[in-house]
């Protein structure tokens, strides 16, 4: 185990930070956000809470969701615009002070890339440096499916991401911050995960974190 004054070190000296999206950096699950909106949101809800369990493959149940909701085009544009992500307290200031200090950061998430890019932008953050799931439609704008070829489409998705960008850009440490099991699997190949549970306490990823924290302002403080 490695030391908590270790993991301040660590998290203090990093080359880059990944952070999941839904109820990390956002107050919600984009999924369930989306399948309210169109009418089908206790069906997806259920399902969402088995995915983040780690009781069904991560792109089984985004297929299953997806196929029910099956959201038009318009529907995510109109969803965006009317009930546009909540940030999580304290992220907006922890995005900033870590690009201060010219540390590259990443939102990399299960859910939708358009929902993600929106909340990119809030934070400043490049959309090359985005990694989430393609919604397809057809040209009329109906549901067509989503690309597949995407690694965050998967279980284990989110680690081959982290691969990719080590790879890349030759980074020594990243650090993933989510709340989901899918994060915690991210590690290896990052060097540290911190368990985030300020929007909702996932017991299995709170009892096997490197760090779990329940607010931003912590993270902030080791920056000081």
């Amino acid at each position: 185990m490695v030391s908590h004054s270790e993991l301040r070190k660590l998290f203090c000296s990093a080359d880059a930070v990944c952070f999941d999206v839904d109820s990390t950096v956002i107050r919600e699950e984009g999924i369930d956000e989306l399948a309210k909106f169109c009418g089908v949101e206790d069906a997806v809800s259920e399902m969402t809470r088995r995915a983040m369990g780690g009781a069904v493959p991560f792109k089984a149940a985004l297929t299953e969701r997806l196929a029910l909701i099956q959201p038009s085009r318009e529907q995510v544009q109109r969803l965006i615009a009317e009930h546009p992500p909540h940030l999580t307290p304290g992220i907006r200031e922890l995005v900033s002070r870590l690009q201060e200090r010219n540390v590259q950061v990443f939102l990399i998430s299960g859910g939708f890339r358009s929902i993600v890019e929106h909340v990119a932008s809030k934070l400043n953050i490049p959309s090359t440096n985005v990694f989430a799931n393609r919604l397809k439609f057809y040209f009329n704008g109906e549901y067509a499916g989503f690309d597949e070829m995407q690694p965050t489409a998967e279980s284990g998705g989110k680690g081959k991401v982290i691969k990719f960008l080590k790879e890349k850009f030759h980074f020594k440490k990243i650090v993933m911050i989510g709340d989901g099991a899918t994060d915690m699997e991210a590690c290896p190949p990052a060097d540290v995960f911190i368990g985030f549970g300020g929007n909702v306490i996932r017991q299995q990823v709170k009892d096997n974190a490197d760090w779990y924290i329940t607010d931003f302002v912590e993270l902030l403080g080791e920056l000081e």
